[in-house]
């Protein structure tokens, strides 16, 4: 007999399929996705085994964006990262890597770093926030690269100020090793940097980038950094099994995701400003505050159970998707979920998505 967490759950995803508007995330049918994705195609030839056709268009774009001499195009941001961590290990013949304790590199990624690399995992800090230079320099001894989240998901999505980000660049190049950012989410950071994709990139080694998130690409990411690092980079990926014959759908899609959402960072980032403000109105809490980017964290004062069960029953009610399902938080008796803002998002007046979130705190 399933639980109540399980019907809820399944209630959930009934509820889902069911709806017809999103503030996030939007469903869209596979026959209609794979026609925008042959209307959105502008390379006459496929790749074969990620290169030439619009994987090789690809990287050239992410390239000039980050301001780096090359970049190749991976199925997945873990292949890529591990990949190029294990170049700097192999260059610097140290197998110390300094990360974040809520770093992607650790929570999501069965250890791979290690039971994979060998490499050994040096914490910068476990706290929700960004490490700082002082916490570098009390790791002694020699490593590989030092890698920075932008932003730190886990934390919050919260990112460091430019200027922090620039002295905790120079403290790593002091030491002379190569600093990494994990830029899964570096398209959304720059409003709040208030510099662009190259600035931010020119203070690493090497940046990674994700194509599947607010970009809305089918998967894949992308690494850029020096033409040399990047060709081990490549040794990598066919070791890890990474070449597929072709991976141009993923490469459609990401360029697809270049060109229409990348420039729209400025007004997502904004709107989630004034939606937070709109939701504390309601009665919520919101983290960071203001946010960081075009996420950040939703708490509201009510079991997670309660409103989960509350915000099943407004979707089976009225076939809008408003929120992912809500986590316990901290605090007895709160909870929390990501409010992502997306393009879909821009079509809801703030005040209409504030009103859909406090009707969950009546019911």
């Amino acid at each position: 007999m399933a639980t109540t967490s399980d019907d809820l759950r399944a209630r959930r995803q009934a509820a889902a399929d069911n709806c017809d508007r999103w503030v996030s995330a939007r469903r869209v049918p596979v026959p209609d996705r794979l026609q925008q994705l042959a209307d959105a195609a502008s390379e006459g030839k496929s790749d074969m085994y990620g290169s030439g056709g619009d994987v090789a268009a690809l990287e050239q774009e992410v390239a000039e964006l980050l301001g780096k001499p090359a970049a190749v195009f991976m199925p997945t941001g873990i292949m890529a990262q591990q990949s190029v961590l294990r170049v700097y290990a192999d260059r610097a013949g140290a197998s110390r890597v300094a990360v974040h304790g809520l770093s992607h590199l650790l929570v999501h990624e069965l250890n791979a770093l290690e039971e994979v690399h060998g490499l050994r995992i040096e914490r910068l800090t476990s706290e929700p926030r960004q490490p700082r230079p002082d916490e570098l320099a009390a790791i002694p001894g020699k490593l590989a690269a030092v890698t920075l989240e932008l932003p730190l998901r886990e934390a919050g999505f919260v990112l460091p100020t430019w200027d922090e980000l620039v002295v905790f660049a120079e403290s790593c190049a002091e030491r002379g090793v190569p600093l990494h950012l994990d830029g899964a989410r570096l398209w959304e950071s720059t409003p709040y940097l208030e510099h662009s994709l190259a600035e931010v990139a020119a203070l690493a080694s090497s940046v990674y980038v994700s194509f599947y998130k607010v970009l809305g690409g089918l998967s894949g990411a992308a690494l850029a950094g020096p033409e040399d690092v990047i060709a081990e980079v490549r040794r990598w990926q066919r070791r890890l099994g990474g070449n597929l014959f072709t991976l141009f759908p993923y490469a459609v899609s990401a360029r697809e995701g270049l060109e229409t959402v990348v420039p729209q960072m400025g007004d997502l980032y904004q709107r989630a400003v004034e939606l937070s403000m709109a939701l504390q109105s309601e009665g919520f809490r919101v983290f960071p505050e203001p946010p960081h980017t075009n996420s950040f964290r939703v708490y509201a004062p009510r079991a997670a159970e309660a409103i989960e069960r509350a915000a099943v029953e407004r979707m089976e009610a009225t076939r809008e998707a408003i929120c992912q399902p809500w986590q316990p938080a901290d605090v007895p008796g709160w909870s929390w979920v990501e409010l992502v803002v997306t393009p879909n998002t821009l079509s809801w007046q703030v005040d209409e998505v504030a009103k859909a979130y406090g009707e969950l705190l009546e019911q």
